[in-house]
């Protein structure tokens, strides 16, 4: 198994190596047979994250957005300036961040997080607010422009390496679960969700995978999966090659596209 055939390293070496909270990101969809057949080549370059004799992770996220679902709508249309806005529990290490996700206009990923009560996953607290407010003014200039509610929570498990230079960060994920109040789905085990995370997208990991023959998705965002897996939003053309690899089980034709009702 991959996680086997790898050096581990603490989270702090990690972090010191390759924090990443600024990078560019890459996502790919690939079968876990693919995955594991690399992990001789990724094992040479690559070590992966060890704590407590542990190296997956279970991590359960709640996400918010507008009541229009400003977040998901700017996802869909492509927009250079869009966020995501999430609660995140590291299950295995039983901590909790409130997390905003920014884009620039060089379509680099900026990540803010602020320390959140594990037992208000699911609340936006006013600290919570405040910190979203202030991370949106300090990158766009401007804040929060509706309330944000939450609409789906999904969890997950999730190994990482980090380059032994120094620098890139590889996350996998699979087993990916997605649900509210009224409709759940989950992800095929044999597939997982690879993103390589390096400061010009062109990183160890990026080669490997397309030597391999494998390529990056045009649009892998787990939110937006998951909220079409679950009948919260339509299945756009833009993640349906993502989705149908991920979930086989309810891909539909190009055709079932459903138009958002559009805002001012």
């Amino acid at each position: 198994m991959l996680e086997n055939a790898l050096t581990p390293i603490s989270l702090a070496d990690l972090n010191a190596k390759a924090e990443m909270l600024t990078r560019l990101d890459n996502k790919y969809v690939v079968p876990l047979s693919v995955l594991e057949s690399l992990a001789p080549v990724l094992g040479d370059h690559f070590d992966i994250l060890e704590i407590d004799g542990t190296r997956r992770f279970a991590y359960r996220t709640q996400y918010f957005d507008t009541p229009d679902m400003t977040s998901f709508r700017h996802h869909v249309q492509g927009r250079r300036r869009r966020s995501k806005l999430r609660t995140r529990h590291y299950l295995s290490a039983d901590i909790c961040f409130v997390e905003v996700k920014l884009k620039s206009l060089r379509k680099v990923t900026v990540k803010k997080r602020l320390p959140h009560d594990p037992d208000a996953l699911d609340q936006l607290t006013d600290p919570a607010l405040q910190f979203a407010e202030q991370s949106h003014l300090g990158h766009y200039g401007r804040g929060l422009n509706a309330p944000y509610l939450p609409v789906m929570q999904m969890q997950y498990e999730r190994m990482t390496l980090v380059a032994r230079e120094g620098g890139e960060r590889l996350t996998i994920d699979r087993n990916l679960q997605f649900w509210n109040d009224r409709n759940e789905a989950a992800t095929s085990p044999e597939m997982v969700v690879i993103e390589t995370k390096s400061a010009f997208g062109r990183g160890i990991a990026d080669s490997i995978l397309r030597r391999n023959g494998s390529h990056p998705i045009g649009s892998c965002s787990k939110y937006c999966i998951g909220l079409a897996a679950i009948g919260l939003v339509p299945r756009f053309n833009r993640f349906l090659p993502a989705f149908r690899r991920l979930l086989p089980h309810l891909a539909t034709p190009q055709s079932a596209r459903v138009a958002m009702p559009q805002t001012a």
